[in-house]
């Protein structure tokens, strides 16, 4: 599920950064994050946004050095999306009469720090949109950040499965992944989902009806299907790569005139593996009511790996599919995982507890083939 998009209700809970408004962009190559202005300044999310607005215009003022001069008449605010992570306005200001330049700011939503890496993201940013991904950073402040605004629309569940798309987003992650990040190369998957168990098993709720529910869980269970997990996939010697690891379809945007695709969001991203990120990926295709029945079958799969290799049309298919259908279990244990301390932590009307046994289930249902091919997998290389 995505960041922004976690919805199993049929409602897009997500940040939405964009629409089919017209927009300015930014060609210059991103500064370097040490060279993003800053600001110690932060607004407070449980606010109105008419009460808000004063304290937006002035973050703006302060970190988008072309309106400092500008008088506070000059500018319109309004909500893109408020999301269950993040809540994402969009900044205008008129230039004459008919031009307009804007910006979004995307405030971070309470407690996220708890399993957002923000310093993480931030250093990974500059060097993504320097590779054509996502927007300009423009300025950091307290909770959130200033980018540039993307004039594309949000994909829908729906589209990412049209063969189209889906070769272009192969495409996209395949030259994603290739994007250098200065620092630790060490995948970071597993150090996150062990970070999340660690929280996630120590939870007490108020609610008493969610207390007895959370109390049905065993941790020790959980903790021997991570190691396990954690050891088959551990001899498939996947790729590391910089991964974006939320790819929903929220996270993806179409600019339909010009056919480019835009990556957005990375407050997930680390290094982790190739197939992991694939498999998340399609994981999103069960789409906001959560039917993992929409899962892409092996056919489907090759377009998208036949695409994202068509640099390297001689590796191995089989090898990406047994790599990316092991990883599919890791990302319902992140998930769930997630789910669950955000169920005790998250102040957004969502049945975050209720998500946990969803996507803990269709692991439990889809481990046996999961392994399975695994095991089959690295049995035959050992034979032959």
């Amino acid at each position: 599920m995505g960041s922004d998009g976690r919805s199993w209700n049929g409602v897009d809970g997500g940040a939405r950064c964009g629409g089919e408004e017209k927009m300015r962009t930014v060609a210059a190559p991103a500064p370097a994050l040490a060279e993003v202005p800053t600001s110690t300044a932060a607004v407070d999310i449980s606010l109105p946004l008419p009460e808000m607005t004063p304290r937006i215009i002035d973050l703006c003022k302060e970190l988008v050095k072309e309106w400092s001069s500008l008088d506070s008449s000059c500018f319109s605010i309004s909500t893109v999306s408020g999301g269950i992570t993040n809540m994402l306005l969009k900044v205008s200001v008129k230039e004459g009469s008919d031009s307009e330049s804007s910006v979004t700011v995307r405030l971070y939503g309470p407690n996220t720090d708890l399993v957002i890496d923000r310093e993480r993201e931030l250093q990974a940013i500059p060097y993504l949109s320097a590779a054509g991904f996502g927007a300009r950073l423009l300025g950091v402040f307290e909770n959130g950040v200033v980018s540039s605004f993307i004039h594309a629309r949000t994909l829908s569940p729906s589209d990412m499965k049209e063969p189209r798309i889906a070769a272009e987003i192969a495409k996209q992650l395949q030259k994603f992944h290739q994007v250098d990040i200065p620092g630790s190369k060490e995948p970071q998957l597993w150090n996150d989902i062990f970070k999340f168990l660690k929280k996630a098993s120590v939870l007490k709720f108020e609610d008493n009806e969610k207390q007895k529910r959370y109390e049905t869980i065993s941790f020790r269970e959980i903790q021997d299907e991570v190691k396990e997990l954690k050891d088959l996939s551990d001899l498939l010697h996947a790729p590391v790569v910089f991964a974006h690891n939320d790819l929903l379809s929220g996270n993806l945007m179409l600019n339909d005139l010009e056919e480019k695709l835009y990556f957005i969001d990375f407050e997930y991203g680390s290094y982790s593996y190739r197939g992991f990120d694939i498999a998340n990926h399609f994981n999103e295709y069960a789409g906001f009511e959560c039917d993992y029945n929409l899962y892409p079958d092996k056919d489907v799969q090759y377009h998208f790996f036949r695409n994202y290799l068509s640099d390297r049309p001689s590796e191995d298919l089989d090898a990406l599919y047994t790599e990316t259908n092991t990883f599919r279990l890791a990302s319902h244990l992140y998930w769930a995982l997630w789910a669950l301390i955000q169920a005790r932590v998250s102040p957004i009307d969502f049945d975050y507890l209720g998500y946990f046994f969803l996507r803990y289930g269709e692991y439990k249902k889809q481990r046996e083939f999961c392994f399975s091919l695994a095991q089959g997998f690295l049995s035959s290389l050992r034979s032959g």
